[in-house]
């Protein structure tokens, strides 16, 4: 099967700086990806780079077997489900849970037209999924942000997704809202035929059993990739975030200890 992501040598310049410089990356299908880097590492270029928000200054993008250049990027949005902390303010308030989900069968951030009544069932039908049924009809506004992001989930899925990219969902959340979310991810990415997922985070603590590979990301550049238990070695988390640290795992979930000043 073709890869479901993968970029080629990829470079991005704006401004004369060089913002993103030789990314070469591959996800097939089957495997989940932690993406990690400090701030201002080139996580969130990235990301715009595969949505097609950002167009590189040289390199190959192909994600989901389109080549950018030759496909409808606007469409293949369509088939990419997306969970972000960046965008969860930016939906209409006064709109139910239950449009929030519609909106994610046009990639838009509203529902602006009608939906029909296999929509609105499909829709019903992943909020239940998620464990968020009783409160379809709730204003979006007046949720928790535990209950938001379940309803940015259930948005996600309604397109059947080849691929789930979930840009720190964590942030803001309380412990018990993350903890459930991250269970809630966990047993969606581990079900048959899930798609590939891509989980971009700071917090080592979030990276789950579900994740089987790993890229690190720093000035740009990517400095580690392949197996997570490899990637997620001392050394390269040092690289990573510029401060001596040590990593841990304990049941299966990892803990980042820095042991000195920034180097």
């Amino acid at each position: 099967m073709p890869p479901v992501i993968e970029f080629n040598n990829v470079t991005l310049q704006r401004n004369g700086k060089r913002i993103l410089e030789g990314v070469t990356w591959r996800v097939n299908p089957g495997e989940n990806w932690v993406m990690l880097g400090a701030n201002g590492s080139g996580k969130t270029t990235v990301l715009k780079v595969l949505a097609g928000y950002e167009w590189p200054t040289q390199g190959e993008v192909t994600v989901l077997g389109n080549r950018f250049g030759e496909c409808r990027v606007p469409e293949l949005r369509k088939r990419i489900g997306w969970v972000s902390s960046a965008i969860e303010n930016r939906f209409p308030a006064w709109q139910t849970a239950q449009e929030i989900v519609l909106s994610g069968a046009d990639a838009a951030l509203r529902a602006y037209r009608e939906f029909s009544e296999e929509e609105t069932d499909r829709a019903a039908c992943m909020l239940e999924q998620v464990g968020a049924a009783g409160i379809a009809t709730r204003s979006y506004g007046v949720l928790s942000q535990g209950e938001q992001q379940r309803v940015l989930i259930a948005r996600a899925l309604i397109q059947q997704p080849a691929l789930m990219v979930l840009d720190e969902p964590c942030a803001g959340l309380d412990p018990a809202a993350r903890d459930a979310f991250l269970s809630d991810m966990a047993a969606y990415a581990t079900r048959e035929g899930a798609p590939s997922c891509v989980f971009v985070t700071h917090h080592v603590e979030e990276i789950g059993p579900w994740i089987n590979r790993a890229v690190i990301l720093s000035g740009g550049r990517v400095t580690a990739q392949g197996r997570v238990e490899a990637v997620l070695a001392d050394e390269h988390v040092t690289e990573a975030f510029g401060r001596p640290c040590r990593l841990e795992r304990i049941d299966g979930l990892y803990r980042l200890r820095f042991e000195g000043p920034r180097a």
